[in-house]
């Protein structure tokens, strides 16, 4: 799936849901459904800088370049938020996730029912990956 898919695909998810309480419901489900990370994981160098929440990514390459993301937050909306943000990008390669527009975060409406701080950490969660995307890049061009 394409990135613009898997972002279409989550708008179909929460459009189902007329009620905001519910559409919470379905990012904390979202989030407890998410595997955790390993403590060996949960380091400083994968801690979200930004967050309220302790948010760790971590980005692993596969051989052909795709990169895939691995999450968790210690607050279960957070959580939530974050295992969304992954799973449009998981599975991309770096141009990509560079050149991606994600307009699947005003659609469902969560920039308006977000806390600045949560907002915040939202931006700073989509920094990181593509932080790790522009470093990625930078490592195959050398290549």
């Amino acid at each position: 799936m394409t990135i613009n898919e898997v972002q279409d695909e989550i708008i179909e998810e929460f459009e189902e849901l007329d009620d905001w309480m519910d559409r919470y419901q379905l990012l904390i489900d979202m989030g407890e459904d998410q595997e955790g990370l390993p403590e060996s994981e949960k380091t400083e160098q994968n801690l979200i800088d930004g967050c309220q929440s302790r948010v760790w990514i971590v980005c692993d390459r596969t051989e052909d370049g795709h990169l895939n993301f691995r999450a968790e937050s210690d607050a279960l909306i957070v959580k939530g938020i974050v295992t969304l943000v992954i799973r449009v990008f998981s599975g991309h390669t770096s141009q990509e996730i560079l050149d991606a527009d994600l307009y699947f975060i005003s659609r469902i409406g969560l920039t308006e029912h977000l806390s600045p701080t949560r907002s915040n950490g939202l931006l700073a969660m989509i920094r990181q990956i593509r932080n790790y995307a522009s470093v990625n890049l930078a490592i195959e061009k050398t290549r």
